[in-house]
């Protein structure tokens, strides 16, 4: 199988946290030396792609996917549009997990979610919708994320009071089932 494109796919997985030269080595089964030529063969790859807007970045020991510093004004203006489109459900997720749960960590929002919403955090601070709001005091100070006053103006309220009492919402039987195709007979249900 092609290393390349195995680095490059755990390296879009992983988005802005990265993973070291020991992770990826592991998780292909190669020698650190032989990961390292593989690396080099992705970020020249990447150097003389004028098609492609990717480039590898080590810091520390840790390599990222990240874009072409070429894109950069492109990026910068996309940050700064005004949110004229919805939210996708990834990014109204962590929104509505940040909004009453504040200030919470990445992590935390993980957790309740189940999986990475390193994406989603980036987009929803680019929007000026999250803020940084402090580091959390525990092992590694992880970033506390809050809501901002644009969130409220977004929202159209004027206080966190405002928002829906979710301890109010009931979730009925055929919500939790919505996905299902087909029925689950009665005895299999009491398994």
């Amino acid at each position: 199988m092609n290393y390349l494109a195995q680095v490059e796919a755990l390296l879009f997985v992983a988005g802005e946290d990265g993973l070291s030269l020991r992770q990826l080595a592991s998780l292909l089964n190669l020698t650190p030396t032989a990961l390292q030529q593989q690396l080099e063969k992705l970020s020249q790859k990447y150097q003389e792609d004028d098609s492609s807007s990717l480039c590898l970045l080590e810091t520390s020991n840790t390599y990222k996917l990240v874009t072409k510093e070429v894109f950069a004004g492109l990026l910068r203006d996309f940050a700064k549009a005004p949110v004229n489109q919805s939210l996708s459900r990834a990014s109204t997720e962590v929104l509505s997990i940040i909004a009453y749960k504040q200030p919470i960590t990445r992590i935390e929002v993980d957790d309740i979610r189940g999986v990475n919403s390193t994406s989603a955090i980036s987009k929803l601070m680019a929007l000026g919708l999250i803020t940084e709001a402090g580091k959390k005091e525990v092992i590694g100070r992880p970033n506390l994320y809050a809501t901002t006053d644009y969130f409220l103006d977004f929202m159209g309220i004027n206080d966190l009071a405002e928002l829906v009492d979710v301890s109010d919402v009931e979730i009925g039987e055929e919500e939790m089932t919505l996905f299902n195709t087909t029925e689950i007979p009665e005895e299999e249900k009491n398994e």
